[in-house]
């Protein structure tokens, strides 16, 4: 489980195809840290670590993975967000984020708003998922508050700190990105749906 506040950027290193999968190394301050079979959230996608050299760690993602997030896009020198997974007895600070990607989505518009930056998504929403305006939402494994949400669409606003510090000074209009829509939402949803 995660929180969707970033610790720390990581900056892909090598992608090695294997069979099916993929194995990223990435490079982070903080590898000296984790530990193999430890979970982290990389652009919101849950890996599982299976290497640790240095200031290097590696995860693979399987087929599965692959077709349901945009880590087929990722290249080498691409930055990806990084989050560890929550500390039992730790703060949520952002809401609680899974690092399962309901689906992928698009950016389809920045704004600079002198100070703070206005980013749209858009979203397939015949796949059943949808926003609320004030709800949370995981953009890249970044936890968000929606603003002006649509039935395919949605906004958030960023603030500096969160632009400087994770992988939204990177996102251009048109980029693929990794949605996780609010685990509480989604819960309701398919209660409704079996009554």
């Amino acid at each position: 489980m995660f929180t969707g506040i970033i610790e720390k950027l990581g900056k892909i290193v090598n992608i090695i195809d294997d069979k099916t999968n993929k194995h990223i190394v990435v490079e982070t301050d903080f590898a000296h840290e984790l530990k193999i079979d430890q979970s982290i959230a990389h652009n919101g996608v849950c890996l599982t670590v299976v290497a640790i050299e240095n200031n290097l760690h590696t995860v693979t993602a399987v087929e599965e993975t692959l077709q349901k997030t945009s880590l087929n896009d990722w290249k080498i020198g691409n930055y990806l967000n990084l989050e560890r997974c929550l500390a039992f007895g730790g703060r949520i600070d952002g809401h609680i984020v899974q690092g399962h990607v309901d689906q992928i989505g698009f950016c389809k518009n920045i704004e600079d708003k002198d100070g703070s930056w206005f980013f749209t998504f858009e979203y397939d929403a015949k796949e059943g998922n949808l926003t609320v305006e004030k709800g949370s939402i995981c953009v890249n494994g970044v936890s968000l508050t929606v603003v002006n949400a649509k039935k395919n669409e949605f906004s958030v606003a960023i603030i500096p700190y969160t632009y400087t510090h994770t992988q939204f000074q990177y996102v251009e209009i048109g980029q693929k990105v990794n949605l996780e829509f609010d685990i509480l939402g989604k819960y309701i949803k398919t209660y409704l749906q079996n009554l």
